[in-house]
């Protein structure tokens, strides 16, 4: 059995501030895409601190195979 990325598991970012989506990543999994999306969240808390970005700090959106998408709290 062949297994298809695209039909996977998406970590897709959000710039607020240029209003723009961005593929982070795909992942075969849920807990991949779980495991990734926790680890770009600790760089962007690095990169972007939320006491100093605000509302404007980038969001991150795990997109599961039939497209619709949530956020980690």
């Amino acid at each position: 059995m062949k297994l298809s990325v695209k039909r996977g598991w998406n970590l897709r970012g959000w710039d607020t501030f240029a209003g723009e989506s961005y593929l982070i990543g795909r992942y075969f999994t849920e807990a991949g895409a779980r495991r990734a999306a926790k680890r770009y969240l600790r760089r962007l808390e690095k990169d972007q601190p939320a006491a100093i970005a605000g509302p404007i700090q980038d969001k991150v959106y795990v997109v599961r195979p039939d497209g619709s998408e949530f956020q980690l709290p």
